[in-house]
C-alpha cells in the first residue's frame, strides 16, 4: 500500500524523481570531505529559520515593549534561552562559514565560464546573510544593538544622498518605534524572502553546472548518495554540536553535573537601549570588526573608508570572473583573496587588542618619554580601552541588578525603563558620571569605577594648570574612607584633595586654602599614640553616623563596646570641635557632621552646600545642583535623582530576594 502510495505521490508531482536525482548526482572523484561547507550553510538557514518562527511566535517589535520580550524569552520561557542562543549562535556560524565557502570556490576556480552567474548569486546571498546579521543586531533593542546600529546606520549619510537613504532605513530623524518594526519586517520578512528565491535559482545554476573542483587523480566518480550524504550529515551535526556548546558556554562540566546556571545559558543580553546616553562599549559583533576597525584609519576621511573602499572591494568580487578568464588572472584572484582574508583577520585582532589593551598589557608611558606624540597616542588607546572594559562592567553588572529587580517587582506595564530609573544601583552611577565626575571618582583600590578627571601629564595629582579635581567617594563616609581622610600622607594624595587648591602647597610648604588639609598635616600628623587612639574612635563613631548597610555588624559590635560613645567624647578633645558641630558639640564653621553620611545629609550636600548647615557661603567650588526647592528650573538636577546618586553612594541598593 505504501509502495502505491509513493507511486501516486510521484506520478503527481515528481518528487521521487527530483530526490533520485539529487541524491545520483554524479560527484567527479567521488565524495570528499571539502564538499560539506554548502550544505552546512544550508542547514544553518535552515534552522535560521525554524528558530526564527518560534522567536517571532514570543517576540513583540516595539520600543515600548521589545526588550521585555527579549527577556521574557530569555528568562522566562521555557527553552526560550535555547531557542534564542542557537538562533543567535548559527547566525555567527554561517558568517562564518561564508568565507570558507568562499576561498573553495576561487580555489577551485568555480567562479568562472560558464558558471559566473552561479558566482553572483553566492556572493548575493552572502550580502543577504550580512544584512540580517545587521538587521537582527537591533532587534533585542539592548543597548549594544541600539549603539552599534546607531552607528552604522549613520555611516550611510556620509554617501551622496545618504541622508535620504539613512531617515528611509531609521523611519525618520529619531532612532525609535518606526526604527525597531523597518528593522523586524525586514530581518524576519524581506531578507529572508530575498534569500530563498536567491537560494533556489543558486542551487538550480549548481545543478546545472554540477561540482567543478577538478577530480583528484586515481579516484572513481561516486554519486551523492550515500558517502556524499554522510558526510554532509555528520558536517552538519558537528555544526550544531558546536553551536549547542557555545550557547552553554562550554559548561560540559556543568552539563555533566545538572548544574548549568541560568544566566550563563543563551546569548547575552545586556541592558535596555537607552537612547539619551551613550554605551561606551557600543561594537558591532565580531565578524563585522575588522570593518570596524578599518574605519578607524580613515578619521580624516570617512567618506572613503566607509563607502568608496568597500564599495570597490565589493565590485571587486563581482568582477572576478573576468579577471579570473586566464591563469595570471586567476592568480591575481588567488592573491587578493589571500590578503583581503589575512588583511580582515589582522584587523580583528587588532580590534580585539585595543579593546582589552588596559587588561592584557601593564600600563608603561615611560616608553615614550622621547615621543610626545606617541605617548599622547598612548595614553589615548589605554584610556579608550579602560573605558570599554569598565562599560562591559557596567553592562554586566546592570543587567545583573536588573535580573534581581524584575524576580522581585516583576516587569511592569510601564516596561523596566521603570525599575532602572527608580534604582539607586542603575540611575546613580549614570547620574554620577553625568553630573559629578567632571570632579569626582568612584573607583575602588584596583582602579576600577568611574574615573574622575585626567591628571596631567607628570602629575600625579594635578589636573592641567589649575586644580580640577575632588575627593573619590568610593565608600564614601565608611571607615576606611574617613581613615584615608585622616591621614597626613594620603590626604593630600590623588583620592582626597591633592587634586583639588586645597591640596596644594605654597612655596613656604603650607596648605593656605585647606584647613582640613592644614589640620590634617600639622595637628593630627603630631598625635601621640593615645590621641591616634581617640582619633580611631571619632572615626569610628562618625562613620557610625552615616548607618551604612554594608558596615552594620562593625558599628552593632562598635556601640556594644563603647567605641561610638568614646568618639563622642573624643571629638572635642582631638580638635575636631573647633570648626565642626557634632550634636550638641563644637561650632559650625564647617560643615555641621550631625547625621553626616546620611541620605538627608548627602541630598542637602548635593543641593546645596552653600547652605547655612554647611558651608554657609564659604564653598568655593562645588556647585549647587538644586539650590530651588523643589524641582525648580536652575536646578542641575531633580530632587529624585539626587537621592539615587545619594543612595547609590552609600550603596543602599542591597541584593533583593528573589522568592
Amino acid at each position: 500500500m505504501i509502495a502505491s502510495m509513493l507511486r501516486w505521490l510521484d506520478d503527481r508531482t515528481g518528487c521521487a524523481s527530483c530526490l533520485r536525482a539529487a541524491l545520483y548526482e554524479p560527484i567527479p572523484g567521488g565524495a570528499r570531505g571539502r564538499y560539506v561547507t554548502g550544505s552546512m550553510l544550508v542547514f544553518a538557514f535552515a534552522t535560521q529559520a525554524v528558530t526564527g518562527l518560534f522567536l517571532w511566535m514570543n517576540y513583540s517589535p516595539g520600543s515600548q515593549n521589545a526588550y521585555e520580550s527579549v527577556y521574557w524569552i530569555q528568562n522566562e520561557l521555557t527553552g526560550g534561552w535555547l531557542l534564542r542562543g542557537v538562533h543567535h549562535f548559527m547566525a555567527q556560524a554561517m558568517v562564518a562559514l561564508l568565507p570558507i565557502h568562499f576561498a573553495q570556490v576561487v580555489i577551485a576556480g568555480a567562479y568562472r565560464a560558464p558558471r559566473e552567474f552561479n558566482f553572483w548569486t553566492g556572493l548575493v546571498l552572502m550580502l543577504i546573510t550580512l544584512g540580517l546579521s545587521l538587521t537582527g543586531y537591533l532587534l533585542p533593542w539592548d543597548q549594544k544593538g541600539f549603539w552599534a546600529t546607531r552607528v552604522a546606520t549613520n555611516l550611510m549619510g556620509l554617501a551622496p544622498g545618504g541622508d535620504a537613504a539613512r531617515k528611509l532605513v531609521v523611519g525618520g530623524s529619531e532612532y525609535g518605534h518606526a526604527t525597531l518594526t523597518r528593522f523586524f519586517a525586514v530581518h524576519a520578512g524581506l531578507l529572508p524572502s530575498a534569500l530563498v528565491a536567491v537560494l533556489a535559482l543558486h542551487l538550480a545554476l549548481f545543478r546545472r553546472h554540477g561540482v567543478t573542483a577538478p577530480p583528484p587523480r586515481g579516484r572513481a566518480d561516486e554519486y551523492f548518495w550515500p558517502r556524499q550524504v554522510f558526510f554532509d550529515a555528520v558536517a552538519c551535526l558537528a555544526l550544531l554540536v558546536v553551536v549547542l556548546l557555545l550557547v552553554i558556554r562550554f559548561d560540559v562540566g556543568g552539563l555533566v553535573a545538572g548544574k548549568l546556571d541560568g544566566p550563563h545559558l543563551g546569548a547575552d543580553l545586556g541592558p535596555p537601549a537607552n537612547p539619551v546616553e551613550d554605551y561606551r562599549a557600543a561594537r558591532p559583533e565580531w565578524y563585522f570588526l575588522f570593518l570596524f576597525q578599518f574605519l578607524k584609519k580613515f578619521e580624516a576621511n570617512e567618506f572613503l573608508g566607509a563607502i568608496v573602499l568597500p564599495a570597490l572591494a565589493v565590485a571587486y568580487l563581482f568582477l572576478m570572473p573576468w579577471i579570473g578568464r586566464s591563469r595570471v588572472g586567476h592568480a591575481v584572484n588567488l592573491g587578493t583573496l589571500a590578503v583581503g582574508l589575512a588583511g580582515a583577520l589582522f584587523l580583528t585582532g587588532q580590534a580585539f587588542f585595543d579593546d582589552y589593551r588596559a587588561e592584557w598589557t601593564a600600563y608603561r608611558p615611560e616608553r615614550f618619554q622621547a615621543d610626545a606624540d606617541g605617548r599622547a597616542r598612548y595614553n589615548d588607546r589605554f584610556r579608550a580601552s579602560r573605558d570599554y572594559l569598565a562599560a562591559v562592567d557596567d553592562g554586566r553588572r546592570e543587567y545583573a541588578r536588573l535580573r534581581e529587580l524584575v524576580a522581585y517587582h516583576g516587569i511592569p506595564t510601564t516596561g523596566v525603563r521603570t525599575l532602572i530609573d527608580d534604582d539607586p544601583e542603575l540611575r546613580g552611577p549614570r547620574l554620577f558620571r553625568a553630573k559629578c565626575a567632571s570632579c569626582h571618582s568612584h573607583v575602588d583600590a584596583e582602579g576600577r569605577g568611574i574615573a574622575g578627571p585626567e591628571p596631567a601629564e607628570g602629575k600625579e595629582g594635578a589636573v592641567g594648570n589649575e586644580p580640577a579635581g575632588a575627593p573619590n567617594l568610593y565608600r564614601f563616609a565608611s571607615r576606611a574612607w574617613l581613615e584615608g581622610l585622616l591621614e597626613p600622607e594620603r590626604i593630600v594624595g590623588p583620592h582626597y584633595f591633592g587634586d583639588s587648591a586645597q591640596g596644594r602647597e605654597d612655596t613656604d610648604g603650607a596648605y593656605p586654602s585647606g584647613g582640613m588639609v592644614e589640620f590634617v598635616r600639622d595637628t593630627v600628623a603630631a598625635f601621640d599614640d593615645e590621641q591616634q587612639g581617640k582619633l580611631k574612635d571619632v572615626i569610628v563613631g562618625l562613620s557610625a553616623e552615616a548607618g551604612l548597610a554594608y558596615q552594620a555588624d562593625a558599628d552593632r559590635e562598635a556601640r556594644q563596646s563603647g567605641a561610638i560613645e568614646r568618639g563622642r567624647a573624643s571629638f572635642s578633645e582631638i580638635g575636631c570641635a573647633d570648626c565642626h558641630e557634632w550634636g550638641d558639640d563644637g561650632i559650625d564653621d564647617g560643615p555641621r557632621l550631625t547625621g553626616y553620611g546620611t541620605v538627608e545629609w548627602l541630598v542637602r550636600m548635593i543641593s546645596n552646600p552653600e547652605h547655612e548647615s554647611l558651608y554657609d557661603g564659604r564653598n568655593d567650588r562645588m556647585p549647587a545642583f538644586a539650590p530651588e526647592s523643589g524641582d525648580g528650573k536652575a536646578n542641575l538636577l531633580t530632587l529624585r535623582e539626587i537621592e539615587l546618586i545619594a543612595g547609590w553612594l552609600r550603596r543602599d541598593a542591597a541584593p533583593l530576594p528573589t522568592e
